[in-house]
């Protein structure tokens, strides 16, 4: 998958500059039909895309590329255009009932959703839109119509797909329909560029999906730097959010719902306790999310797992928190564990690394991207609970592990910046924008 890396989303070398920049486009209708950057992310449907797709928007419009995201109205009190920052807007389009819907039921919706969207176009001139970048399947579909409609080029990112979900299922998780399986097969034949998180997905993509490895390119998420740094340290981070200030803090933060896997966390905790049961006094375990997806059919599940284990006394539940806040918990936590069964990249991962905090996760999805095994984190292959906890009980017997690690892993985040990320999306961008028009002249000629 390398020679992917090298050679896709360029700019053609021999392309004389002033075309080269005349052919980057000004405007970006950006779909985000069923999660909204306005979301807390940890809520419902809201995560790492959400960060995703507010972080990209306001570099591209830094680098003169205005954005328009169209996300669904969730309430009827919502204006319909939110200014989300100089140059990115937040269209609000009513495709159905505000509150209640969950994302299984919003395919029934792409009708009523790209009907807005035609509407909000055709309030504007002719060409007001140069590209289409649409995220996740369902904002897929609507962006191929879209796309057609008006003759632009579509660029698709998955996020996540069903094909992989459906390869890598917790126990007892709801496989992704068929429907979906479809959708994305459609999209990938559509779409003029694909944009991966890593070369693994671009490799999905072309194994599970016959993408067409030319359109396939890679581009790293990055992570806001300016909020997710090491700021000052660990101990003042426990002092802010009353935490001990000597404790082992092994921390979850994301979704509660069986792809992240929170209870092998959970279930790590009880086995180290087994073993070494004088690490409890100083042992604090934050659960810092919301239930959603199909954690949401038992929303308590993980607290009566806590009990049943005999640990509710070193579990900590907390709602969902603001980027701010949730900077400071990684800062406070000793290694943040992400178990998951499937991961696109792992934005918390890097957001982690970034706080100063080393990451005890799961070899799976981009995850091996965002994480140095044995420098900046540990990976382990497989969901056994004792396997964490091995790795748990060297961060309690070597304090000095979570400085150092935690210390490499700010430097590796580093180069995970968005303004690098805007930078090979435009350049995506660019590269769709001339395919385009060669298939348009080609069918024309």
């Amino acid at each position: 998958m390398s020679q992917y890396i090298a050679r896709l989303g360029r700019r053609s070398p021999a392309a004389p500059p002033r075309l080269r920049l005349h052919r980057r486009p000004r405007r970006v209708a950006m779909l985000s039909v069923h999660t909204s950057p306005l979301h807390q992310p940890g809520t419902g449907d809201a995560g790492g895309m959400n960060v995703y797709i507010v972080e990209l928007a306001q570099r591209l419009a830094a680098i003169n590329i205005e954005v328009e995201i169209f996300t669904r109205a969730t309430a009827a009190a919502l204006p319909p255009v939110v200014e989300l920052a100089p140059g990115v807007l937040v269209r609000h389009v009513d495709a159905g009932p505000y509150e209640g819907l969950a994302k299984e039921d919003l395919p029934a919706q792409l009708c009523a959703f790209t009907h807005g969207v035609m509407q909000a176009w055709a309030g504007h001139r002719p060409g007001h839109y140069d590209l289409v970048h649409s995220h996740y399947w369902l904002s897929g579909h609507v962006g191929w119509l879209a796309a057609q409609r008006w003759g632009v080029p579509l660029v698709h990112a998955m996020h996540t797909m069903a094909k992989v979900k459906n390869a890598n299922l917790a126990d007892g998780d709801t496989p992704e329909p068929a429907a979906r399986v479809i959708g994305e097969t459609q999209i990938v034949a559509a779409a003029d560029r694909l944009i991966a998180n890593t070369s693994e997905e671009a490799g999905e993509l072309v194994h599970h999906y016959a993408a067409d490895p030319a359109k396939v390119a890679v581009v790293h998420p990055g992570v806001n730097l300016g909020r997710f740094r090491p700021a000052d340290g660990r101990a003042a981070a426990r002092a802010r959010l009353g935490l001990p200030r000597d404790a082992l803090i092994p921390l979850f933060a994301g979704r509660i719902q069986p792809l992240k896997a929170p209870d092998v966390l959970l279930r790590a905790v009880a086995v180290l306790l087994a073993d070494r049961p004088e690490l409890r006094s100083r042992l604090c375990v934050p659960v810092v999310g919301g239930p959603s997806g199909s954690g949401l059919a038992k929303p308590e599940g993980l607290q009566k797992l806590a009990a049943r284990l005999g640990i509710a006394d070193v579990v900590h539940f907390h709602p969902p928190v603001g980027q701010e806040e949730l900077a400071d918990w990684f800062r406070a936590a000793s290694v943040l564990v992400m178990p998951s069964y499937s991961e696109s990249f792992g934005l918390v991962a890097i957001e982690a690394q970034a706080s100063g905090t080393p990451v005890l996760a799961a070899e799976v999805g981009g995850l091996p991207v965002a994480v140095r095994d044995g420098e900046t984190g540990f990976l382990i292959r497989g969901h056994d609970p004792a396997a964490y906890a091995r790795v748990l009980r060297e961060f309690a017997e070597r304090p000095e592990l979570a400085a150092r690690m935690g210390e490499a892993a700010a430097r590796h985040a580093l180069s995970f910046g968005w303004d690098a990320a805007a930078a090979a999306t435009a350049d995506v961008y660019t590269a769709a924008t001339h395919a385009h028009r060669r298939h348009v002249r080609s069918h024309h000629g």
